[in-house]
């Protein structure tokens, strides 16, 4: 009997591994790709400067069948050679081997692009593909760059006090890391990039024309120094442009990705006419005026989409026609510290989406109170023929002034919301940075005139102040002292 039991036993012991094995779901692998779906048709990066490389974007590989897929490999058609770089679910290598995707579910896949240098001063397209293999079986997805030679300005030094000690820019909370910029070795056939502080030196001139792009890194900032100019000439078809180095998807309009253009104090009659400035801190940061010239004489010009002010004046003398200011975090333009200005048909217009602004668009203020001691400032403002609007319901201006300095603010045939012509302008579509005015709007004629429109005949020039017609709405916004 015992032995008997024992017989029973063992058998049990070795047939029942084999009968649960038995019991276990097979899995099994589709014979063919075609259940596979991408999430793109093509994984298309923008623009990518030659040796920064690009961002790392991603896409899914979907499983819409109802078997696993095992794939032998992915990797790309053109190999090692590729100025692609794959991550597959993890995987960096080259080649990822024996990848699964189950019934239902996908994998994600992530591409950079690095493309290396040439001679080539326009764009060109780099191509290649992913592939997807399994038995005889390929799937490919193709991938494709625009690839762009750049000069770049790399800080080669840093500003130190007398005892060695790094000076450090309040702003950003680093070392003041510079490089000098060649103003006449200045090439006008390659976009530049700026990385840290790129100076214009003392006695110096940067002259910009139509065509030339300057692309800002974290940070980066223009730097014109004490004695030095900036001269930009583009034109309504090819205007200047100082942008983010990143333009990819979200990229290509979200402020604060840079420094700012700085005229810093004692620099001298700059000059921009049509330009785009975008994507920064500031926009145009103008300090102290050096002489009785303007520091600023600015022009059929564009300045969008920054997170502290589109133009930041510090007693500063600045003269401005045919502006389009919009979608800044405090400002679109800030007068402060007394200075003298003049601006006409302008469009000073903010709907920034990020968060609740608390002041006005247009700042204008000549004091300022430090450990316990107001300061005052010589302060003279007037403004033309603007349109001064927002999303702000309790108006768009700021205005603080004391007369002691001897202050004076002049606002003639403006819509401002909050002064006594307060209408709608009937813009586009403000938010997104269409500001043409609709024909139906009372504002036709007055503020920043596109390259299609007739200009107006109030005023001349760049910043040349005629007397303007006293037809409909003269001095429409009173200021308390």
């Amino acid at each position: 009997m015992l032995r008997r039991l024992f017989f029973i036993v063992l058998t049990v012991a070795v047939l029942l591994p084999g009968m649960l094995v038995s019991c276990q779901k097979e899995e099994r692998y589709a014979g063919s790709l075609d259940a596979l779906e991408f999430s793109c048709d093509t994984m298309a990066f923008d623009t990518v400067f030659t040796q920064m490389g690009t961002t790392t974007r991603q896409l899914k590989v979907y499983n819409r069948g109802d078997e696993a897929v095992r794939l032998e490999s992915v990797t790309l058609a053109t190999g090692y050679g590729s100025r692609f770089r794959l991550n597959v679910d993890g995987d960096t290598s080259m080649v990822a081997k024996d990848v699964t995707i189950a019934a239902g579910d996908s994998i994600f896949v992530f591409v950079r692009a690095n493309i290396k240098p040439n001679v080539a001063t326009e764009p060109f397209l780099i191509e290649d593909a992913m592939l997807l293999r399994s038995g005889g079986n390929v799937r490919r997805l193709p991938l494709t760059a625009y690839g762009r030679n750049a000069i770049y300005h790399v800080p080669t030094d840093t500003i130190h006090y007398a005892d060695g000690t790094p000076l450090i820019d309040s702003t950003f909370g680093k070392p003041y890391a510079y490089s000098v910029i060649d103003c006449e070795g200045w090439r006008h056939d390659l976009p530049h990039v700026i990385v840290g502080y790129a100076v214009v030196d003392s006695r110096q001139t940067l002259h910009l024309q139509a065509g030339d792009e300057l692309y800002f890194y974290n940070d980066a900032v223009l730097w014109v120094y004490d004695s030095a100019t900036l001269d930009v000439q583009g034109t309504e078809e090819q205007p200047v442009l100082f942008t983010s180095v990143r333009q990819d998807g979200r990229y290509k309009t979200l402020p604060g990705q840079w420094g700012y253009v700085w005229l810093s104090a004692g620099s001298r009659d700059n000059v921009i006419d049509h330009a785009r400035i975008e994507n920064a801190y500031v926009g145009l940061r103008v300090d102290s005026c050096a002489s009785d010239r303007p520091t600023l004489t600015v022009s059929n010009t564009q300045v969008a989409n920054h997170v502290l002010a589109g133009l930041l004046c510090q007693t500063a003398a600045v003269a401005g026609d045919n502006l389009l200011v919009y979608n800044c975090g405090v400002a679109t333009v800030a007068m402060q510290y007394g200075g003298n200005y003049a601006f006409s048909r302008c469009t000073f217009a903010d709907y920034w989406r990020y968060d609740n602004r608390k002041v006005g668009s247009v700042f204008v203020t000549n004091t300022m109170e430090y450990r316990g001691t107001l300061y005052v400032w010589p302060m003279q403002a007037r403004l033309g023929d603007c349109i001064i609007y927002g999303s702000r319901a309790d108006g768009e201006m700021y205005v603080d002034l004391d007369e002691r300095g001897g202050a004076s603010l002049v606002i003639e045939h403006c819509l401002v919301r909050g002064g006594e012509w307060d209408e709608d302008p009937m813009f586009v579509d403000p938010y997104e940075g269409d500001f043409h005015l609709q024909p139906e709007s009372p504002a036709i004629g007055i503020g920043y005139q596109y390259a299609e429109s007739e200009p107006p005949q109030d005023f001349g020039g760049s910043g040349r102040w005629l007397p303007l017609s006293a037809t409909a709405h003269p001095t429409r916004y009173k200021v308390s002292k």
